[in-house]
């Protein structure tokens, strides 16, 4: 789609300055944005963002789909953590319709999550080293997220657009040998983190390119509304799986990541070990799951399994008649936040009583933390313009919904 926001203008402050367009083709940009910067010789003065070329219109989308025709476009907001959008849409569609869900598909729902988690900070750790030129990093990152990849294929059969949650249950059951796939990668997956912590954490490269580096105050990134490990990594102690618990987060034990440095090498910091935590949760996952369905028992909402039906010819019927018609959801509103990898992932839907949304909005954690960086990269150099832009993992396609 055509860029329709205004161009925004900078002039130079006076005749010392210049502005000096990065992006949106820039590759450490990581996607299509586009900075403005006022610079004075390698300083940055002022900075604006330019956000817009990659728009989608997802949202007004949904207004013209089924209740669960919206699931596949939810893959595509944040294309690197699927799963997440995929439970906060199902959880406000299900907070609407009253639904309760089973505590096996809870659990499976929890343990994907957090392998999201871990399959969407292995991209940002692999492509945010290598921006500072750590090449190494980046190979092992992306060795180990094809394994996770793999086991979303497996699951759902796409690797990266999963479709998987859907409103009342899961998609179906997962394959024979599914789990004891995950608990092979889980279990040697904490070694593989201290590969990459050997790499960098003690580097004095990357220490050097990242500590004290676009610093972010706890009150500033308040007053900004960052989320995620970009405000945990500045002093706040805030993650919705913990005080917000949803789809039975509160019955897992686990830490949660917070530096009070608000450096680039403190959200590197927070992201690592929200790593081994999410390894935690899944190893959790792993030996207590329960046994039952994977499905709500709603037969207006849910499709039922075949040999519920008494013919194939009634089930055929009944499949029929739920994806040609949808299902009606009760007239109201509800809003839904989780703890996505970057932070609050809030979806808001608005019923009219029909078998469509009346409205569909992402609060989308990119967004929202975009606008920290004018803050962490004014008056420095542009050189920690890229490790700013790392440090933050935005996702453009979580920006221009």
């Amino acid at each position: 789609m055509a860029h329709m926001t205004p161009t925004p203008v900078l002039d130079p402050s006076d005749d010392k300055t210049m502005v000096l367009n990065m992006g949106p083709q820039h590759p450490s940009t990581h996607g299509v944005l586009r900075l403005l910067l006022e610079i004075d010789g390698e300083t940055i003065v002022r900075m604006m963002p330019d956000i817009g070329y990659l728009h989608t219109g997802i949202e007004k989308t949904c207004e013209a789909k089924f209740y669960q025709q919206v699931v596949p476009m939810t893959d595509r907001i944040d294309y690197l953590c699927p799963m997440t959008n995929n439970l906060a849409y199902c959880l406000a569609v299900e907070k609407l319709l009253g639904l309760e869900i089973p505590p096996k598909a809870q659990w499976i729902r929890v343990m994907l999550n957090e392998l999201t988690r871990i399959n969407s900070h292995l991209v940002w750790l692999g492509t945010h080293a290598m921006d500072i030129g750590a090449m190494t990093v980046f190979l092992y990152c992306f060795r180990e997220r094809e394994d996770v990849l793999r086991l979303f294929e497996a699951v759902s059969g796409q690797r990266m657009m999963t479709s998987y949650f859907r409103i009342g249950g899961l998609a179906l059951e997962p394959p024979l040998g599914f789990f004891d796939r995950v608990k092979s990668f889980n279990d040697r997956f904490p070694a593989n983190i201290d590969e990459y912590e050997s790499l960098l954490t003690s580097n004095p490269i990357w220490t050097g390119r990242t500590k004290g580096i676009a610093l972010l105050s706890a009150e500033d990134a308040i007053a900004l509304c960052a989320t995620g490990p970009t405000l945990r990594a500045s002093g706040v102690d805030v993650d919705l799986r913990r005080d917000k618990p949803y789809s039975g987060y509160e019955k897992f034990q686990f830490n949660v990541p917070v530096s009070n440095d608000g450096d680039v090498f403190a959200r590197y910091v927070v992201r690592v070990q929200e790593l081994r935590e999410s390894q935690k949760i899944v190893k959790q996952a792993l030996e207590g799951i329960p046994e039952g369905p994977v499905k709500a028992d709603a037969p207006h909402v849910v499709l039922p399994d075949r040999e519920k039906m008494k013919t194939q010819m009634e089930a055929l019927i009944y499949h029929f008649k739920i994806v040609t018609e949808g299902f009606t959801v009760p007239e109201g509103e509800v809003y839904m936040p989780i703890e996505s990898p970057r932070g609050e992932m809030g979806y808001y839907v608005v019923s009219d009583g029909t078998a469509k949304p009346y409205r569909v909005h992402m609060r989308s954690p990119s967004f929202a933390n975009l606008q920290t960086l004018r803050k962490m990269c004014e008056g420095r150099l542009i050189a920690d313009v890229v490790a700013a832009i790392g440090s933050i993992d935005i996702v453009l396609g979580d920006c221009d919904r």
